[in-house]
């Protein structure tokens, strides 16, 4: 496929747009595990009872939001699930700064996930169909890597947020602390990127099909029947991995530090300060590992020429470094031990950050697997219905830490580690079978569509 300098122009535009709409995306995302303990502190809320409640609802509201947006993209166009989803999830930011109830924390949580649900997979769609076969992957690479940044961001914009809050408050005459001023921050950042939306423009094989009264468009239900279940569900389990990675080992980092420190088997350092990394810390240096891997994952898949081989090589990587994290070297110097441990774990996070740096590979593969008149639909839950299995991950993992800990055995000093090793071993080999499963689509031509009847596929 030829393209012309106004198409590459329009390319650039798109990748430049698409590339801060995720940055807002993952800012968003990550941001309510960032600012949860204050957040709810300052509202006299209990953090202990509601910070899982208020992640579920979020994470139900992406999964809800997948399915909308992902058949809105198929029947109405990428376009419009590029603007719909950044204005939902910016003026949900802006609400939750506000709130004063739980009531309302939920509520606005739960908009912001059915928001940011849509703007990767439209992102994806766009630039798979729009972009050259061989360089959509490098398309796709520049999207995710920028926008993992937007976790870092969130985490510096929460620590150092003083001037803007009291810039803020001066505005508002009211007292606004660094926690609002972080949900504002992201609200106001997507308004801003919707100017530049305007100048997007839809994808030409969606154009082809959109008007075609014999080609249905958007059946979810399509991708569970004979044909398309098996291909669907593996395109789901490639992605597992990545959030046990990011929803165990990293936003739980603090259960593993105690067992990993043996300071419940009367060591000597027992009585001394835990290792003062703090989850939102980890959550940033994971995030920073995870653009480098990003650009990685994409060059390696481009040289290769194969997805497949990008996400073996990646899940490989995620099995060593998760036994490093759990059962790595532990320093033992009582005067120094912990100085090296913050800076061995902070070091390990981005190594792991790094190894999960295959999420673009795994979206743009998805939406190659299926065609023009279904693919934002897949593309669109594939990612968010993994985000949403993390509620299955985490859940699954308390329950065997809780019994490994009213069980005597040798896991009964480390229960924690040992479920992480059983849960991490599962979503593994979920993700390896789903690889199998799927076909190479590096080479493929998106220039189809999905009917009922197999017979009938053109």
């Amino acid at each position: 496929m030829k393209i012309s300098n106004k198409d590459n122009k329009n390319i650039i535009l798109l990748l430049i747009v698409a590339s801060m709409g995720y940055f807002v995306d993952i800012y968003d995302l990550i941001l309510f595990n960032i600012i949860k303990k204050d957040s709810l502190s300052s509202l006299g809320i209990s953090v202990e009872k509601y910070e899982t409640v208020l992640f579920r609802w979020q994470m139900a509201g992406m999964m809800i939001g997948g399915i909308l947006w992902g058949i809105w993209g198929d029947v109405k166009g990428r376009v419009s699930v590029l603007f719909g989803s950044i204005l939902l999830y910016s003026l949900a930011n802006i609400a939750n700064a506000f709130v004063t109830t739980v009531e309302a924390y939920k509520f606005w949580r739960l908009m912001a996930g059915i928001g940011l649900a849509g703007e990767l997979g439209a992102a994806i769609t766009l630039v798979s169909e729009l972009m050259p076969t061989q360089k959509r992957g490098i398309g796709t690479m520049v999207i995710v890597t920028f926008g993992a940044l937007g976790a870092v961001f969130a985490f510096t914009i929460n620590e150092n947020g003083d001037l803007i809050s009291s810039w803020i408050s001066s505005l508002i005459d009211k007292p606004v602390e660094n926690w609002q001023t972080a949900y504002i921050v992201g609200g106001i950042m997507g308004l801003l990127l919707l100017a530049l939306r305007a100048s997007t423009f839809e994808s030409g094989l969606f154009e082809e099909v959109k008007d075609k009264k014999d080609i249905q468009k958007g059946k979810f239900l399509w991708l569970f029947n004979k044909k398309n279940r098996t291909k669907y569900i593996a395109c789901i389990t490639i992605g597992l991995p990545v959030w046990f990675v990011i929803g165990i080992l990293i936003a739980l980092a603090h259960k593993f530090f105690p067992e990993i420190y043996h300071l419940t088997t009367g060591n000597s350092i027992q009585n001394k300060q835990l290792v003062n990394i703090s989850t939102p810390e980890m959550v940033m240096w994971s995030y920073v590992g995870l653009s480098i891997g990003d650009i990685i994952s994409g060059l390696m898949s481009q040289v290769l020429q194969s997805r497949k081989k990008a996400i073996y090589f990646n899940l490989a990587g995620i099995l060593i470094f998760t036994w490093l994290f759990l059962f790595g070297p532990v320093p033992t110097n009582e005067d120094n031990g912990f100085v090296f441990g913050q800076n061995y774990y902070k070091i390990v996070a981005v190594l792991l950050g790094t190894v999960t740096g295959y999420w673009a590979v795994f979206v743009t593969n998805a939406s190659e697997q299926f065609g023009t008149n279904i693919r934002s639909t897949v593309a669109a839950t594939v990612p968010n219905f993994v985000r949403g299995g993390v509620l299955l991950i985490t859940g699954g993992f308390e329950i065997i830490a809780q019994y490994f800990q009213h069980h005597s055995g040798i896991w009964n000093d480390k229960p924690y580690s040992f479920a992480a090793i059983i849960i991490g071993a599962v979503c593994l080999i979920l993700g390896w079978w789903g690889t199998y499963q799927v076909e190479e689509s590096f080479h493929k031509e998106l220039d189809y569509y999905e009917v009922m009847d197999a017979k009938k596929e053109n």
